[in-house]
Formats: C-alpha cells, sequence, structure tokens
C-alpha cells in the first residue's frame, strides 16, 4: 500500500467519522423537534383547551345562567374536538358534548340548581380525565424525549470519542508511517556514502519510499560505476606518479602542512642515510636535531615563521659527504605546493616538496673553468713575457745579429704556441656552437703523418734531452683520415708525453696494423694516471691530482683529439698505471 493511499484512508475514516457524528446529531435533534412540535400541537393545546374549559365551568357554577361562560366552554370543547390526538380521548369529547348539551337544556328548562350543578360537576370530572390523558401522554413524550436525547449524548459522546482516537491515531501514526520509512532511507543513504560494504538501499515495500530507493540505488549503482573507473584511474595515476617519483635522480621529500614527512623517494632516503621508516611520519624539527645534514635541509624551511603560497625561497646549495668519502654538491629547492578548493574558490596550502638535485658536475665544472682559465692566464703570460722580453732585446743596438736571429726563432716558437693555444680554444668553441668537425678524409701515409710530427716536436725533444723511438711495421698500409687533424692528434699526444716524461726518459711511437684498422699509439714514461681518471681526462677542462708537480695543459688537448679521431671513425683511449708511465693509443680505418 502507497504512503498516499494511506493517508488518504486515514483522512476520509476521519471524515466518515465527523459526518457520521454530525448527521447523527442532526437527525436526533430534528427528531426531537418533530417530537416536541407534536406535543406542542396534541397535548399542550389539549391541556390549554382543558384548562379554559375547566375555568369556564367554574365561572358556571358560580353563576349557572350566566352566559359567556358558557360560550366559552363551547368553544373550547369545539377546539378541542379538533385537536383530538390520543386513544379515548374522542369519547371523552363526545361525553362532555352531550353532557355540555344537557346542561344547556336544563339551564332553558329551569331545572333545579341542584341538577344544574351535578352536570357541571359532571362536565368537571370528564374535563379532568380528558386532561389527564394528555398529560400522560405528554409526560410520556417527554420522557421519551429525554430518553432519545440521553442516548443521542451518549453516541454522539461516542462518536466523538471515536473520532478522537482515530483523530489521535492519525496524529500519532502517520508522521510516523510517513517519517519511519524516509528515516530508513537516510540511514541507508547514509550507510551506502559512509565508507563500507553496503553498496545497495534496502527496499522495504513497495511504495513511493520504495519507488525513492529504487530509484537510489540505480544512482548508486552508475556512481559505483564512476568510482570503480575513477579508483582505477586513480590507481594508474598513483602508480605512475609513484614508478616516477621512485625513478627520479633528484632527491625528493614531499611534507604536509604541519611539516611532517609523507614521502621520500630511494634518492633522498640514500642521501640522507636513512630508510623510509625513519623518516616517514617523523616532523622535520625532530629530524633536523639528528644530524647536521638534516639540519641543513630543513633549516631553509623552519626559518619561516609563515607560509605563504606565493613566496619562493632561494635555492640553496649542501654539501654531502657520500660513504666512499666523495665530495657532491647539491641544490636545494624547496617549493610550497597550493590547491585551488572548488568548492570555496580560494586557493589553500597543502604542503611542502624539497627536492635535491645533484649539481656536482656543475661544480666542478665551474671549478674546472676557473682553473681553465687560470691556466689559461699562465700559459698565456709566459709566451707573451718571452715575445715582450725578446723584443725588448731586440730594440737593444748592442744586440749583435746572431742573437737577434735566436731571438726572433724563438718568438716564432712562442708565437707557433700561442696560436696553439688559440686554435684550440677556436675549436672548442666551434665544437659547442654545433658547427661540426669539417673533414677531409682521403688515403694518408702514417709514416709521414709520423715524421711531420716527430719533426714539429723535435726542438722539445732536445729541450728536456729525450730519446724518441719510432717503430713502424714495413709494408703499412694506408689510412682513410684528415692528414691536418691526424697529424694535430699526434702532435698534442708527443707534446704531453713530452711535458710529463722526466729529462732522459725514452718516448716510444708505435704502429700496428689490423685487418681493418691501423693503431697508433704514444708511450711516456711519466707518472702515470690512476684509473678513476682513464675517461675523466678526455672530458673538457678537467684536470687530475698530480702528485710529481708537473703542471697540466688547458684541459682542451686531449678532449679535441678524442672528438677529431671519433669523426674519422676511430677510437682514442688511454692505458696507463700509477708509476709505469702512460701509452695513448688510437685507431684509424684502412684506405680500401
Amino acid at each position: 500500500m502507497s504512503l498516499k493511499l494511506k493517508i488518504r484512508l486515514g483522512i476520509a475514516l476521519l471524515l466518515t467519522l465527523l459526518l457520521g457524528l454530525g448527521g447523527y446529531t442532526i437527525l436526533t435533534i430534528q427528531r426531537l423537534s418533530v417530537g416536541a412540535q407534536h406535543a406542542q400541537q396534541a397535548n399542550f393545546r389539549s391541556l390549554e383547551y382543558g384548562e379554559q374549559m375547566l375555568s369556564a365551568l367554574e365561572q358556571l357554577r358560580e353563576q349557572p345562567t350566566l352566559g359567556p361562560p358558557l360560550a366559552q366552554l363551547r368553544h373550547a370543547l369545539t377546539r378541542e374536538a379538533a385537536n383530538i390526538t390520543e386513544a379515548g380521548e374522542l369519547e371523552l369529547v363526545d361525553t362532555l358534548t352531550q353532557h355540555v348539551a344537557d346542561y344547556q337544556r336544563l339551564v332553558d328548562d329551569r331545572a333545579p340548581n341542584t341538577q344544574q350543578l351535578a352536570t357541571l360537576h359532571l362536565l368537571q370530572a370528564e374535563t379532568h380525565r380528558m386532561m389527564q390523558l394528555n398529560a400522560k401522554t405528554f409526560n410520556h413524550q417527554t420522557r421519551a424525549a429525554a430518553t432519545t436525547a440521553t442516548q443521542a449524548r451518549g453516541m454522539v459522546g461516542l462518536l466523538l470519542l471515536l473520532s478522537v482516537a482515530v483523530g489521535l491515531a492519525l496524529v500519532v501514526r502517520l508522521p510516523r508511517i510517513v517519517l519511519r520509512p524516509l528515516r530508513r532511507l537516510r540511514a541507508d543513504v547514509e550507510d551506502v556514502a559512509s565508507p563500507g560494504p553496503t553498496t545497495t538501499v534496502f527496499i522495504a515495500k513497495n511504495d513511493e519510499v520504495g519507488a525513492v530507493a529504487l530509484a537510489l540505488n540505480r544512482a548508486f549503482g552508475y556512481m559505483q560505476d564512476q568510482r570503480s573507473v575513477t579508483r582505477a584511474a586513480l590507481a594508474t595515476e598513483r602508480s605512475r606518479l609513484e614508478s616516477l617519483i621512485e625513478h627520479l635522480d633528484e632527491g625528493l621529500l614531499l611534507l604536509d602542512p604541519e611539516r611532517c614527512v609523507l614521502l621520500a623517494n630511494p634518492v633522498a632516503r640514500e642521501l640522507l642515510g636513512r630508510t623510509a621508516a625513519d623518516l616517514v611520519g617523523q616532523r622535520a624539527e625532530d629530524l633536523s636535531r639528528e644530524s647536521s645534514l638534516l639540519r641543513d635541509l630543513f633549516q631553509p624551511l623552519l626559518a619561516q615563521h609563515s607560509v605563504r603560497a606565493e613566496e619562493t625561497l632561494p635555492p640553496v646549495l649542501l654539501t654531502i659527504t657520500r660513504p666512499d668519502g666523495e665530495v657532491a654538491y647539491y641544490q636545494l629547492t624547496v617549493n610550497h605546493i597550493v590547491s585551488r578548493n572548488r568548492e570555496t574558490a580560494r586557493t589553500e596550502f597543502v604542503g611542502h616538496i624539497l627536492s635535491l638535485r645533484n649539481v656536482s658536475d656543475f661544480k666542478k665544472l665551474d671549478e674546472v673553468k676557473s682553473n681553465f682559465l687560470a691556466t689559461v692566464s699562465h700559459e698565456l703570460k709566459t709566451p707573451l713575457a718571452s715575445i715582450n722580453l725578446s723584443l725588448m732585446l731586440l730594440q737593444d743596438e748592442r744586440t749583435d745579429p746572431e742573437e737577434r736571429l735566436r731571438i726572433a726563432d724563438g718568438i716564432r716558437d712562442e708565437t707557433q704556441r700561442l696560436l696553439g693555444m688559440v686554435g684550440q680554444l677556436l675549436a672548442v668553441s666551434r665544437l659547442d656552437a654545433g658547427a661540426g668537425i669539417q673533414l677531409d678524409l682521403q688515403p694518408i701515409t702514417l709514416s709521414a703523418v709520423v715524421e711531420y710530427a716527430t719533426d714539429t716536436v723535435q726542438p722539445q725533444l732536445d729541450d728536456k734531452e729525450l730519446q724518441l723511438r719510432v717503430e713502424l711495421p714495413a709494408g703499412l698500409s694506408t689510412a682513410r683520415a684528415d692528414v691536418e687533424k691526424t697529424t694535430w692528434v699526434l702532435i698534442n699526444l708527443l707534446a704531453n708525453a713530452i711535458r710529463y716524461s722526466p729529462r732522459g726518459a725514452v718516448l716510444t711511437v708505435r704502429a700496428v696494423q689490423y685487418p681493418e684498422q691501423l693503431e697508433i699509439s704514444v708511450q711516456d714514461c711519466g707518472p702515470g694516471i690512476p684509473a678513476e681518471y682513464h675517461e675523466r681526462i678526455f672530458q673538457r677542462f678537467a684536470q687530475i691530482p698530480n702528485a710529481s708537480g708537473h703542471k697540466g695543459g688547458s684541459g682542451l688537448g686531449l678532449s679535441i683529439s678524442r672528438e677529431f679521431i671519433t669523426a674519422q671513425g676511430g677510437r682514442l683511449w688511454v692505458e696507463s698505471t700509477p708509476g709505469e708511465g702512460s701509452q695513448f693509443r688510437f685507431t684509424l680505418p684502412r684506405a680500401s
């Protein structure tokens, strides 16, 4: 049964009771009114006529011959004869009429007073009987009306009590009938909305609330499907984000608005020397007391007394000593996380992100560039000073011609040295600009390249009293290469070998022939290079620790040499052991 029908039935029942009460009351009042009117017309008037007749008879007893009382008696008796309503009343009226006629005859015959008085006495008795008959009926009708009124009062009271009971029942039950399903529906909806296993609303009855519950179940089913899709998408995005964070090469820490660590990726944990359990859930203030590194890490954040979403803290450079003893430099960046609340249309602060970016290479590059500038300045200063001094000697008229020629040769050598350094810088600038290496590849004879290179460095060999040994196999094939750049590489390798070899040592230039390539090596007797620096020396501006006190070059020669050889399809590398010298080797493809 629907709620609408229940409400209608309840109201209809109450209206039926009220209508029944009203109808019964109206009928009862109507019946009592009719009874009262009947009693008034039938019995009360008969009593009134009897009183008139008795009054007239009293007057006649006092004056038997008086005419008006007799006329009054006849008039009242006539009206009574017209108002006969009770059984036996007609006989009494006929008797009274006969006696009045007898009395009239006695009066007309002038009968003795005793006869007239006896007749009057008989008339009075008959009149009293007539009045008693009507009075008895009137009293009976009055009692019947009282009984009817009493019954009507009881019935009205009963109907009224029943109506009140029904009304109270409707007042109590109707809201409960209407609200109980709604409360149950609300509780079921809250159960579905709250976290838990409940996913549908219970349908108790097939009424309006049941229809609402059915519609809600449909809506909840659709929302459940959408929630499942959303959860799957969120899980996918979360997995993707976690994978991204886990594989970042930067250290990352996520903090909530109360500065409590929510997440620390593997890089950050490794740098801080802490596990995830040691960091996650801990406050920054507490962690900063554990070590100087954590204190430096959280210091920019803890120094802020108030957080403003639009405020950006400047990066901080942290120096971290790794377990292997190597010093690394990390740039700490603190960013505030903000989120826009759609309900309030405001931007809210929700946490912090601390990122640690490894800038060791940039720091080292900066140091290398500083060292490079110092080295280049020194390298440029020395030949310029020598040239300046030589020019002063040339200007001196006391200098003899032979000395002038020697000084001019020295100026030429220093100028060539300067041109070589400037050429290296220009080559690097062209490579950095993306211009590439312009090659003139053609078959070349390596013996000619070796001869030209050794002739070029011969003055330096003589100056340090070094011995140069050249080992070239007979019938050495030609190589496909750029003769100018290959010669430049070999000269650079020989110059480095001369720089780091002790006086009087032996340098060896060796060539080896393979089926598809040719290999040239330069062996020196220098201090050697540790294995961890075998690749670093080929980086630009690279400088390595040198305990022998030898002054390194600009740090560009080996980098440019490797790029020249690589561009020609070959390879340049070093084989060295500390204390046993170094052997630089490079390969070139054979000419077809």
